[in-house]
């Protein structure tokens, strides 16, 4: 088993890599050694802001030996088709969410890894950060008694206002189901455990929607998927969720995310984030509690540098590829059941992970 350090590659220099490499460019355990991107240029600017030494191709980045976990930020169209490059290449997986878009495809990627003793893991890392952790501590030491029930919500106008490239998040694949969803399914089965079933319906509010910022602001472009999903989640412990995402709502309501039990009610954080307190409203007590937040706030690329250490002492790590794929069979299960009108069962089943403990910290020197 190699020792020291973990080297790390990226593929994919865009916009979401100054977030991980803000991070991981500090953190002691990893050492971030080559940047990969169809457009060198933007590879190159990224590896000199950054003062690495390295940046190329993707062929480039999988000879490198001394490269043991690659960051795959790509399109989601994408992630399992690099990921399966990756471990080809004999290198882990760290990808950006969704996993894959179908579910085959990421059975397959996770039967790849594990044929070559490589593991896959993946995004959302929020779910470690200290705010989720948390209400997740809260809740496991009974703060609400037997958890029953969740009202999650994420309703935006949509990305197009802001966003200066947002097409891919109109596209196949993405919609608020699938770029948002795993967030919000991530945090309730770390609370509630696999799910078994799920009920849905959706719909789209316009065919096309408008640029509004940047320098292609005023262009038009089509709308490829539902911008509305309201899902009924069943999970097998007996619990159940209630969970809206849209793209098409004028009045925001973000990181809303409600968990209630026999003896009271959670109000969590923004689980697109990796702090915020919690809030708990127990039965019979006049004032709610708030539960100030512990642990970690250090942001993305939190989970590769868990998958690092898990790799070096040969444990599990949190963020699992297996987690990513029931994640990802429950939003394709939803997307389903919006389509036809019928329940969708939910196969897939994942042991629950634990919650971290409030001392973890992703910039600590432990290797």
């Amino acid at each position: 088993m190699s020792t020291g350090r973990v080297g790390v590659g990226f593929i994919g220099a865009g916009n979401i890599s100054t977030q991980y490499l803000d991070n991981l460019t500090k953190f002691h355990d990893v050492e971030v050694l080559f940047i990969a991107d169809i457009n060198l240029a933007a590879a190159e600017a990224q590896a000199t802001k950054y003062g690495i030494a390295g940046f190329g191709t993707v062929e480039q980045l999988l000879a490198m030996d001394e490269v043991e976990i690659v960051v795959n930020l790509t399109i989601p169209a994408v992630h399992a088709e690099v990921g399966r490059q990756v471990v080809a290449a004999g290198k882990n997986v760290w990808s950006e969410k969704p996993l894959a878009l179908q579910a085959d495809d990421a059975a397959s990627l996770l039967a790849d890894a594990a044929a070559a003793g490589l593991r896959v893991s993946c995004a959302p890392d929020t779910v470690l950060g200290a705010g989720i952790q948390s209400a997740l501590r809260a809740i496991a030491r009974g703060d609400i008694g037997e958890p029953l029930t969740a009202t999650t919500l994420f309703q935006v106008p949509g990305p197009e206002s802001w966003h200066p490239g947002p097409e891919f998040l109109f596209a196949k694949g993405a919609g608020p189901l699938f770029d948002m969803g795993p967030y919000y399914v991530t945090t309730l089965v770390h609370a509630f455990g696999s799910a078994s079933h799920v009920q849905a319906t959706s719909s789209k509010s316009h065919d096309t929607r408008t640029i509004g910022s940047g320098p292609r602001a005023g262009t038009v472009f089509p709308v490829e998927v539902p911008t509305h999903h309201a899902a009924l989640i069943s999970f097998e412990g007996g619990q159940s969720s209630q969970s809206t995402f849209s793209f098409q709502q004028a009045l925001p309501r973000m990181g809303f995310v409600e968990i209630n039990g026999t003896e009271g009610t959670i109000v969590l954080p923004d689980p697109n984030t990796f702090e915020g307190d919690s809030t708990l409203y127990r039965f019979g007590e006049s004032e709610p509690t708030v539960l100030a937040a512990e642990g970690s706030t250090w942001g993305r690329g939190t989970g590769v540098v868990d998958l690092a250490r898990s790799i070096r002492a040969g444990v599990p790590e949190r963020a699992t590829g297996a987690i990513a794929s029931h994640v990802l069979d429950v939003l394709l299960g939803i997307s389903a059941a919006a389509e036809s009108g019928e329940t969708v069962r939910v196969s897939s089943r994942i042991e629950k992970p634990t919650p971290l403990s409030p001392d973890f910290d992703p910039a600590a020197a432990t290797l």
